[in-house]
């Protein structure tokens, strides 16, 4: 379960996040909706450990989300503007997210890979925006946790693929 209890986060004088409070249940999907700067990016990265709260508490599973290994291994955050290994390519990442996270899904892996038209040699930095988009929801699905944060995950990629 993730619970966020009381949680404000600020950005110079302007509040991002107010005091939200929420329960998150195991095997729920959990919608955030809002404007533009409304603050549901900022509660995600809070979400995902990226981010520290100014104010209230985030746990996963009763565990401290921030500075906290353990509970980071039960999330996987698909970032709207997804982050990858420099210079590197699928093969590289799915050995880096192995030494991360012990349940991820090696054979899947290779298998939505193909499934995807993505060349595992390619450098990622080379792949377009859509290819970026469609391999960082593979790391997420294959990554074997617990909870899967999405930041607007689906945006630019093809609805076709």
């Amino acid at each position: 379960m993730i619970e966020i209890r009381n949680v404000t986060k600020s950005y110079s004088k302007m509040k991002a996040v107010d005091d939200v409070s929420v329960t998150i249940r195991e095997n729920s999907v959990f919608g955030l909706i809002g404007t533009n700067g409304a603050g549901k990016s900022t509660m995600l990265r809070m979400m995902a450990g990226v981010l520290k709260p100014d104010r209230g508490q985030i746990t996963i599973d009763e565990l401290s989300i921030y500075d906290n290994m353990e509970a980071k291994q039960k999330i996987y955050f698909i970032a709207d503007e997804p982050y990858f290994l420099g210079n590197s390519n699928a093969i590289d990442m799915q050995r880096y997210l192995c030494s991360v996270y012990p349940e991820f899904a090696v054979e899947d892996f290779y298998n939505y890979l193909i499934n995807f038209g993505l060349d595992k040699r390619r450098k990622i930095n080379t792949y377009s925006k859509g290819m970026k988009k469609q391999l960082a929801l593979i790391c997420g699905v294959c990554s074997g946790t617990k909870y899967l944060l999405c930041d607007e995950t689906f945006d630019g990629l093809d609805p076709v693929m």
